[in-house]
């Protein structure tokens, strides 16, 4: 299917791996104009190097930390009118609430509920100039099935869809879409590394946790990144105008309820 958004400029946060760079790599392939962002210099330029040789166009890098404005700045400096916004960020620490103090909270309300918001404020009204915009937030099936050891990403997805349900309306008329992708178990390095973890702390040994994980996933698998990335496109697609204000749960089938 063409998308229709060959030409269009994006950013896309998060982008050195996992669902991030899934995104980057279906929206390049697509014939999309991507800056991508990280905070790791080489992995990141890696990444550019390698989507841009496959979709045959050059995908320009910006390595910076968006939860600070100089990081921000810096980005837009690189993609000042882009026509998709894909917010993505990595995931705040797990654990148990009682061992989380301000700082920490903070840290993560910056990485995964403000840094977007402030993206989106530095670029909505170009977009709605211009009479066309797509912005995608990568944010958690824990969203909608909150686990209490993930309670900081919990917490600040969740504000951060609570800001956009509401934006998302009001902007529709002008031709911008915003909506959030709910990932739940793709193979990417967070959802191993939390693995790892449960498995330090239970004494099990990793394949054992992780198969146990996959059983739960009615697909029997984990999702590829890849598979995501086109989901994510898709949304950033002319013919998807008429879907807005969407919390999209791709999750194998995980999530138990109707709604």
């Amino acid at each position: 299917m063409d998308l229709g958004i060959a030409g269009r400029k994006a950013i896309v946060c998060g982008a050195s791996a996992g669902l991030g760079r899934g995104a980057a790599r279906a929206l390049a392939l697509d014939g999309v104009d991507v800056v991508i962002a990280a905070r790791g210099e080489a992995r990141l330029e890696a990444a550019a190097q390698a989507i841009g040789a496959e979709a045959g166009r050059p995908v320009r890098w910006v390595a910076c930390d968006v939860t600070t404005e100089a990081g921000r700045a810096a980005l837009l400096e690189a993609c000042p009118a882009p026509d998709i916004l894909i917010n993505n960020a990595g995931g705040p620490p797990t654990g148990d609430f009682r061992e989380w103090d301000r700082e920490t909270w903070i840290r993560a309300i910056d990485a995964n509920m403000l840094s977007a918001i402030f993206l989106i404020r530095a670029t909505l009204d170009g977009m709605i100039a211009r009479r066309w915009g797509r912005i995608v937030n990568i944010t958690s099936s824990m969203v909608k099935a909150p686990a209490a050891w993930l309670g900081l990403s919990n917490g600040a997805r969740a504000g951060l869809t609570g800001f956009v349900g509401g934006l998302s309306r009001d902007v529709a008329r002008h031709g911008v879409t915003i909506n959030n992708v709910l990932p739940g178990q793709f193979d990417t390095d967070r959802l191993r590394s939390n693995h790892r973890r449960a498995a330090e702390t239970s004494g099990r040994d990793f394949e054992t946790v992780l198969a146990g994980a996959i059983r739960q996933i009615p697909a029997g698998r984990l999702g590829q990144p890849d598979e995501f990335g086109q989901a994510c496109a898709f949304l950033c697609s002319a013919q998807a105008g008429f879907i807005t204000g969407q919390n999209i749960l791709l999750d194998g089938g995980q999530f138990p309820g109707l709604l």
